[in-house]
């Protein structure tokens, strides 16, 4: 067993993970170019470390301890590639999976078989509709229904759609009427976003609280008094320190936003 092999089987389930994040390659070739392109993004950062400092007389150990660190942080991140594209994914389809399974729902009720309910399903607009033309062409290519519903619930970024195929895979495996199963998955995924959209509105509530406090008062008075006090005792300071300020609180406005974007539930209402 090769290095890498050794390396790719520390993560027995990275080729499920590579599926459902769309990433067309081996365990082992993907493990190769994480930890390849680690190794020269940290011979990069080390030598613009060495030259830097070169200026301050570091210890000649530094490139070495820097190079490790940066290699195990740059390797840990691109790793996690498949993790973060997984992550997307989801959130993608979380936004219209309800609206996909109401889809699949008003067919059945209409009379159409399944099949052909997951047929229309492929060719309606959205992000889900390219994981039903996957189980359609499976279907097309001879695979089972049962079977293909199966392997688009196994290898789904999405918890939720998987709970969609979960359940009418199994009612055609009891074979009983799938509308029924259906609509109570859909009840159940639609309650738990109501709960969801609860939940943000409290964070929000307690975020915007600290947002208003860290990053307009304090600021705000923060930077009169200190202009204030800097007058009466006649300190001077250039034009770096304010440019420098200001960079500070661009980025604890960036810091807010982004908490803001993380914690917002992947619902369309």
């Amino acid at each position: 067993m090769g290095f890498f092999d050794g390396l790719a089987s520390r993560h027995p389930d990275l080729k499920r993970k590579l599926i459902m994040a769309k990433i067309d390659k081996e365990p082992v070739a993907y493990i190769r170019n994480a930890w390849l392109s680690s190794m020269w993004v940290a011979v990069a950062i080390t030598f613009a470390f060495f030259l830097f400092g070169q200026a301050f007389g570091w210890s000649p150990l530094m490139p070495v301890v820097i190079f490790f660190i940066s290699f195990y942080l740059v390797y840990r991140l691109l790793a996690r590639v498949a993790d973060v594209r997984i992550h997307k994914i989801a959130k993608d389809i979380d936004r219209e999976v309800l609206f996909a399974g109401r889809f699949l729902l008003v067919k059945l009720h209409a009379g159409r078989p399944l099949i052909a309910a997951l047929t229309e399903a492929s060719k309606s607009y959205g992000v889900a509709n390219k994981y039903f033309k996957e189980i359609v062409h499976e279907i097309d290519m001879g695979t089972p229904l049962e079977e293909a519903l199966e392997r688009a619930s196994r290898y789904s970024p999405s918890e939720k759609f998987r709970r969609i195929l979960f359940q009418i895979t199994n009612a055609l495996r009891i074979g009983v009427d799938v509308t029924n199963y259906l609509e109570a998955i859909l009840e159940e995924i639609s309650n738990d976003q109501l709960i969801e959209i609860q939940r943000y509105g409290k964070k929000l509530n307690s975020l915007t609280m600290f947002f208003m406090l860290f990053s307009i008062v304090i600021p705000s008075l923060g930077i009169t008094l200190f202009i204030t006090i800097v007058s009466m005792i006649s300190a001077n300071f250039d034009l770096i320190f304010f440019l420098m300020l200001a960079f500070f609180l661009i980025l604890l406005q960036f810091f807010f936003i982004t908490i803001f974007k993380s914690i917002r539930p992947t619902v369309n209402v």
